[in-house]
Order: structure tokens, then C-alpha cells, then sequence
């Protein structure tokens, strides 16, 4: 007879993989569809000059869509994208509003400003990034500048300094350093809230080389820190558990062919911001940073990005992440990761595999699902988790989501911290700007 835990894990696996069922055979009849017509990219205006001697096509009332025409007139103003069937297609986004376009208008600048605002709930815990359930948080507010240094021309030089606040800044500052350094602990917090300054860096390039020093993010793993380039609200426990999120050192990118960037440099261990892990030994935290990313084939990137040596809190050994991103079709994607860790710090292993399909409608709304299994000590955990992406409006997209996790030895979940057997609903709002 089965455990409720056992019914919940099967009903949790079950629910995965009828909704992979779901979004493939969506993906298929969405593929049908696009092969009728001539998709336009959101935001830009249907060309509506023709070639001399051409008839113009017949004017199209609004919300209406002929067989014979090419395009409608949507209540949102202006020219849609292409009719399908006999329906227009509901989403219109238009052009968002930019803080660097009210900065400088139409003008061209260098430096490029932004950010954005992420608002979230949670009824449970995760055990990692969404920590304070059964409340409304201010996850990030975030400002950053930036210079991209271009080598095409010869010599260019550029920088990146990225600042933010919200109950994301425990997280996000440079705690493999001693307290009172960087941003750790030196007074920055306010009880659950507090800031953070994830990167300070400078960047010089010519040709196809660049190489930035300072405080960067990391470039291990699939899933990020800033939240608008995540597809979900919650985290998979690799990314929080087996991989860094910031270094302080310098880093090389190598552009060898047009689809293989190889990447190689020194830092100061794992989340360190100008500091070592232990005070006054810059010894403690010593490593290499590098790896590659080849684009296989046309719908195939791997990348593949290691750390080696003294990892600083982490202790010394060895570290990979392998990232697979797959495009199964023009609206299908299909992301497995898998990432190791080996350590001398009291016999630290740790394993895992991430599966990632999403499903991409039109501009406005996406589904995806994410199935993972991480171990640490010898201990399994588990997560599936599906979701919806939905933009309303160009500067706002909301996250949904249903995730259930498991381990096989609930007391050392328990005792890591991380809830076992349960099932988590959660949504955020990111306000772009």
C-alpha cells in the first residue's frame, strides 16, 4: 500500500508528464498553424508599401481578418502580426517604456541604464532563495550601468556596476568573504531586507577578445541570479546549493569561430567581493575559472564551465557545469543540465540533474516545466515544477508556478534546512524598466 508521500510523489510525476504531454502536443498543433502564415515580430509595423504595378490589398475592418488578407486592425492600435485563420492574434505589447530612452530619448549613448522591480509570494518555503513564505516580499530592486566594450574597431574599453535591494540581498552579496567586507555584513542589512552590489567591473576589448576584472556574476550553470532572465519564480536546488553566483578576479572571453566562445581566468574563490575567504590569507581562494560554449549544430548549444583549485569557503577541489539548450522546434526548448561537485571539505559530493521544456505561444505567454534530482552526502532530493509566463504589458511579466519537492531521508532535509513532501504554489510580478 502506498505512503501518502508516495501517492503525492507519483501524483507530482504525473502531473509533469502530462504536461509535457500537453505542451508538445501543443507545440504541434502551434507549428501547424505558423505554417500557414507569415509571422511578424511583435512590436514592429506590417510593410505596407508595395512594389510598382501591385494591387493594394482591400482595407480590412477593425478585429476583422479575411481569408484574402494579409493583416488586422487590432482595438490596441495600429497593425497586428499575421492573421491565423480567421482569428487576429491577441497579443500586442507594443514598445516598452526604458529608463535609458527618458534619460537620453532618441539619442544614442554609450552607457546603457536600467532595472527592474520583482514583487513575490509564497505559501511554503523552498529551503533557498524564497525564504519568507506567506507574505508579500520585495524580491529585487535593481539598478545597473553599463559600457559594452566593442573591439571591432580596435582597442574599446567598457564597465558594469549592478546595485539592489529586497530580501534577495542575503543571497546575492559576497558572503565567501570574512563579515564586514564588500557587502557582507558591513551594515547594509535591515532586518530580512538589505542591499547588495553583485558586479563592479571593468572590461577592455579588441577584436574578438575581451577580458573584464572586478566583481562579476558567474558563469556556472543555466539559472541566474537577476530575476527577468529566469523563466521561473523559485530555484532549482543546484543552482542554489552546488554553484557560485559572484567572483571577484578577472575573466577572458575568446571569440575562436562564430559559434564557439572559450572562456579562461583567475578569481578569489566562490562569492568573494575583494576579499578572501579568510581574512588577511589571500591564499584562501585561489582558482581557475573557464570553459566553452560550441554551438553543435544549428538548434544545439553546449556549454561546458569548471572551477579549479581553492574555491575559498568551499574548500579546494573541483567543480562542472554542463549545459545542453536544445531547439526542438520555432516554439519548443528543451534545456538538461548537470553539475558536480567534489570537495575537501568534509567529504562534500554533490550531484545534479536539471530538465528544462518550454513553450513558447506568442509574445505574451509561455509555458515550461522544470524536473530535478540533486544529491548531496548521499541524499536525494527531488522537484518538479511547471509554471506560466505572462506579459500583459511590455514592462510587466507575471510568474506562476506549482512546485512539489521531496528527499529520501526527510530528517537530513529537515535538519539542512530544506522542507520535504511538499507542495509549494508561488507568483511574482517583474516591473522592467
Amino acid at each position: 500500500m502506498m505512503t501518502n508521500g508516495k501517492l503525492l510523489r507519483a501524483a507530482g510525476a504525473g502531473l509533469v508528464l502530462s504536461g509535457i504531454g500537453i505542451l508538445l502536443s501543443s507545440s504541434a498543433m502551434a507549428q501547424g498553424v505558423r505554417n500557414q502564415v507569415t509571422p511578424v515580430t511583435q512590436g514592429q509595423l506590417v510593410d505596407y508599401s508595395y512594389e510598382d504595378g501591385a494591387a493594394e490589398p482591400a482595407p480590412v475592418a477593425p478585429g476583422a481578418c479575411g481569408a484574402a488578407s494579409s493583416c488586422c486592425e487590432t482595438a490596441c492600435g495600429g497593425y497586428e502580426s499575421a492573421c491565423c485563420g480567421n482569428s487576429c492574434d491577441w497579443c500586442c505589447l507594443g514598445e516598452p517604456y526604458t529608463l535609458q530612452k527618458a534619460l537620453h530619448g532618441d539619442c544614442p549613448s554609450p552607457i546603457t541604464v536600467g532595472g527592474w522591480m520583482q514583487f513575490g509570494y509564497h505559501n511554503e518555503k523552498t529551503g533557498l532563495f524564497n525564504k519568507h513564505d506567506n507574505r508579500v516580499n520585495m524580491h529585487q530592486f535593481w539598478l545597473y550601468a553599463e559600457k559594452v566594450a566593442d573591439g571591432t574597431c580596435g582597442w574599446d574599453w567598457g564597465f558594469r556596476t549592478d546595485i539592489m535591494y529586497g530580501v534577495d540581498a542575503a543571497d546575492t552579496q559576497a558572503f565567501g568573504n570574512q563579515p564586514g567586507n564588500w557587502d557582507y555584513l558591513n551594515g547594509w542589512d535591515h532586518g530580512i531586507y538589505g542591499w547588495a552590489m553583485p558586479q563592479a567591473y571593468g572590461e577592455v576589448a579588441y577584436g574578438d577578445l575581451s577580458i573584464i576584472a572586478g566583481h562579476f556574476f558567474t558563469k556556472v550553470g543555466y539559472e541566474v541570479v537577476t530575476a527577468p532572465d529566469n523563466f521561473f519564480y523559485s530555484h532549482a536546488f543546484t543552482m542554489n546549493n552546488s554553484e557560485p553566483f559572484t567572483h571577484t578576479g578577472a575573466l577572458a572571453t575568446y571569440k575562436m569561430a562564430e559559434n564557439v566562445e572559450v572562456y579562461g581566468g583567475w578569481t578569489a574563490g566562490w562569492d568573494s567581493g575583494y576579499d578572501a575567504f579568510n581574512d588577511g590569507d589571500s591564499s584562501d581562494g585561489s582558482n581557475f575559472l573557464g570553459g566553452a560554449s560550441v554551438g553543435v549544430t544549428d538548434a544545439v548549444t553546449l556549454a561546458y564551465i569548471t572551477t579549479v583549485g581553492d574555491l575559498g569557503w568551499r574548500g579546494e577541489g573541483y567543480s562542472h557545469s554542463i549545459v545542453a539548450d536544445v531547439t526542438v522546434t520555432d516554439s519548443v526548448n528543451y534545456v538538461i543540465q548537470s553539475d558536480l561537485v567534489e570537495t575537501n571539505s568534509g567529504g562534500d559530493h554533490q550531484v545534479g540533474v536539471n530538465q528544462y521544456l518550454f513553450h513558447t505561444i506568442n509574445d505574451c505567454l509561455k509555458t515550461g516545466a522544470r524536473v530535478e534530482w540533486w544529491k548531496n552526502s548521499g541524499v536525494s532530493f527531488y522537484e518538479v515544477t511547471g509554471g506560466v509566463n505572462y506579459r500583459p504589458h511590455a514592462n510587466l511579466i507575471l510568474r506562476p508556478e506549482v512546485r512539489y519537492q521531496w528527499s529520501d531521508n526527510h530528517v537530513f532535509a529537515t535538519a539542512s534546512g530544506i522542507p520535504s513532501d511538499e507542495a509549494i504554489f508561488g507568483m511574482d510580478a517583474i516591473v522592467t524598466f
